[in-house]
């Protein structure tokens, strides 16, 4: 893993699925070795599921259908040790009970939408 950078989403579903901020890595793809059977998916929204294992329940990643990118949980990563935390989407769904130490990107769900968000589906 060369880049050593993960995100924070704040949003209420990524809050209600993990119980806390979804801490991810972005990746371009994800491979499954072993376990296949093992996966969960849910279709979140008409853009994106998630993924789960079936028998612990742990999240394992988001999948953003088009255009396709994954998110990766830290959580399910062998080794965060030398992670940096470098992005807080959703900030203004941030509960204020925590914050997350450091100078890095934050931005509302506003900003992150008009970024990223897809297209609206034309008739």
């Amino acid at each position: 893993m060369e880049d050593l950078s993960f995100g924070a989403c704040h949003c209420g579903m990524c809050r209600r699925w993990v119980g806390g901020p979804f801490l991810a890595k972005e990746a371009e793809t994800v491979t499954v070795t072993d376990g296949a059977d093992e996966l969960n998916a849910y279709r979140s929204s008409d853009w994106a599921e998630r993924v789960s294992c079936a028998s612990c329940g742990s999240a394992l990643w988001y999948h953003l259908l088009e255009p396709e990118m994954f998110a990766v949980s830290v959580g399910a990563l062998d080794d965060v040790s030398d992670m940096t935390l470098t992005a807080e989407i959703f900030i203004d769904h941030k509960p204020a009970g925590y914050a997350l130490a450091g100078d890095h990107k934050r931005m509302t769900e506003a900003e992150f939408m008009a970024a990223f968000a897809p297209p609206p589906a034309t008739e």
